[in-house]
């Protein structure tokens, strides 16, 4: 059995800040293959607490979409908990180039401790033990962003992170079968980069994946209660939908 652990589902810098939602990202068990996306605060304690525990050192990549704190304040923290604080060389850590080499959050001593620092590239094919994932394109974000793909021999799984609504997000996540979309904000903010429910709805429609899964909430999507109109929104889509909480887990 395949595996999501939503450590935490925060999203943007209020919600993080006031630990409404935890931050700790989330945790892939595909195949096998130990897949650790964007680890906010909180992330090494979420695990190590987790039911079943999560264990760092079982971990075979770290995956960040981009630099921004509530994704990347613990990167350092579990590539030493990865690592055996360094004592054992393995892993692999996945990150934008200016997460490493413009305004770098992996500290440089922290790199010598895994076995492959790799800078994602839009169109670009990665693998991790036996997974394989691409990176549809370039988000639309303040800083350099990416999501990804994983494609399986019976479905295919993709996550959306912080980005603007752009026509192309339809095309880059077509066929993708669960769908994972940051869902910051709960109406359309002028200026801000990051979706609202309804371009969340609009990408789901034209996707339409077997599951789609709303997390990453801002202040807003918390205020209007989002976890209550999961049938309405499913309804509204013509998808199931799931909306994450801290500590779910979802099977595939």
């Amino acid at each position: 059995m395949n595996s999501i652990k939503f450590l935490g589902t925060a999203g943007a810098r209020f919600v993080m800040i006031s630990q409404l939602r935890s931050s700790g990202g989330l945790w892939f068990s595909i195949n096998g293959t130990q897949f650790l996306v964007d680890p906010g605060p909180g992330t090494l304690i979420r695990a190590i607490k987790s039911k079943p525990k999560l264990n760092p050192l079982s971990l075979d990549a770290i995956f960040l979409s981009h630099r921004h704190l509530d994704h990347s304040c613990e990167i350092n923290l579990m590539i030493e908990a990865m690592t055996d604080g360094g004592f054992k060389k393995r892993g692999i850590v996945f990150a934008p180039y200016d997460c490493l080499y413009i305004d770098p959050v992996v500290l440089i001593y922290c790199r010598d401790y895994v076995e492959k620092i790799e800078v994602l590239k839009e169109g670009q094919r990665y693998n991790v033990k036996n997974l394989i994932f691409e990176i549809p394109g370039k988000l639309r974000h303040s800083v350099d962003t990416y999501g990804f793909k994983i494609n399986l021999n019976n479905t295919s799984v993709s996550y959306i992170p912080d980005t603007s609504f752009f026509n192309e997000l339809i095309d880059y996540y077509k066929n993708s079968e669960i769908l994972i979309i940051n869902t910051v904000l709960y109406e359309k903010k002028e200026n801000v980069q990051h979706l609202c429910l309804s371009e969340a709805e609009e990408i789901i429609k034209n996707i339409k994946p077997k599951k789609a899964i709303l997390t990453h909430f801002g202040m807003t999507m918390l205020k209007n209660k989002i976890w209550e109109k999961k049938v309405e929104i499913s309804k509204r889509v013509g998808t199931e939908v799931i909306i994450a909480n801290d500590g779910m887990n979802f099977d595939f």
